[in-house]
């Protein structure tokens, strides 16, 4: 099922799970998923990379090598993504969080554990959105801990809450801004392709040219490695998904998140607002204080491409601490 455009990262490998709806989901990881694989000290802390929206797990070729050091790490391809299947229906984020359901049980059955295998989800733009749905529909006992890396808990704008541009998606906040989205995606994908390069990548949607590495050399290397990826993705479907993604409210259920929180935002994302971030912190400080916390980066939406090291350096701080 790999091909050229999505093969496993060195010391990764792509292995596969079905979900309840006959989907095959890939992943990555960087230890085999056997079934009764005997136990070793690394399978017992597990960090799960999930991608954002019309991504994969190729996204995180410069977080492996690091993370993969001291935790066991998997990254999955959500369906319509990378190597995973490509079904005509499952155009929503609640699907989405059922096959991540999916994953998660296979992960934790195909090893012969004498110790509960602990996971540390890092859900980076609608990853973490399927990782809010989660928990509406599952709650947190899967999980360690959260990291939710530069994402607003609702795309659109709405007068519940005051919800407005002040803390919206910048670009895609209602039904006209949504559906010209969903054209360009259709029927300028190559358009769009470069439109979200050029917006979630902080050194593009608001350079420093005393500090930026702006040389024609990189902005072409990361146009290809990120736009390769987009294209191959089936386009009606993510404009599907698209609509279903922004008007999802999650702050609700944000709300009920009782695990230790890190909120990951990009100073110079072309997303969201740093306030409309900054609420998934005051959701889950409203009811449980000292739970969340935010870290801002220098960098865009794609901030663990752009900011590797500190990417990785913060992960496994976090995880260090809630993994016990």
């Amino acid at each position: 099922m790999a091909n050229k455009a999505n093969k496993a990262d060195p010391g990764m490998q792509y292995e596969h799970c079905i979900a309840n709806d006959g989907c095959t989901l890939a992943f990555q990881t960087s230890l085999p998923v056997q079934e009764k694989v005997a136990l070793e000290g690394r399978y017992e802390r597990c960090i799960l990379l999930m991608h954002g929206f019309s991504g994969s797990s190729a996204y995180f070729t410069r977080n492996f090598e690091a993370l993969s050091r001291d935790y066991w790490v998997v990254a999955p391809d959500m369906r319509g993504h990378g190597n995973s299947s490509r079904p005509l229906g499952g155009y929503h984020v609640a699907r989405l969080a059922v096959d991540l359901r999916a994953l998660v049980t296979h992960l934790k059955d195909s090893l012969t554990l004498t110790k509960t295998v602990k996971i540390i989800p890092v859900g980076c733009s609608i990853g973490a959105a399927v990782l809010w749905t989660y928990v509406e529909l599952f709650g947190c006992d899967d999980f360690s801990g959260f990291v939710f890396v530069d994402q607003g808990p609702l795309q659109d704008r709405s007068p519940f809450g005051n919800w407005d541009a002040s803390k919206s998606h910048l670009g895609c906040y209602d039904e006209q801004t949504m559906q010209a989205a969903q054209r360009e995606w259709i029927y300028d994908s190559a358009n769009a392709h470069l439109g979200l390069v050029q917006s979630c990548l902080g050194y593009r949607h608001a350079p420093e040219p005393t500090t930026d590495d702006l040389s024609d050399e990189r902005r072409r290397r990361d146009e290809e490695f990120f736009t390769r990826i987009s294209a191959q993705c089936d386009q009606t479907w993510l404009a599907k998904l698209l609509a279903d993604h922004t008007r999802y409210d999650h702050r609700e259920a944000i709300a009920d998140i009782i695990l230790p929180t890190l909120v990951v935002a990009g100073r110079r994302t072309g997303c969201f607002p740093l306030e409309g971030m900054k609420e998934t912190v005051r959701q889950i400080e409203s009811k449980r204080p000292g739970t969340a916390k935010i870290s801002v980066f220098d960098s865009g939406h794609w901030l663990f491409y752009e900011e590797p090291e500190r990417f990785n350096n913060e992960i496994a701080e976090f995880a260090q601490m809630h993994f016990g």
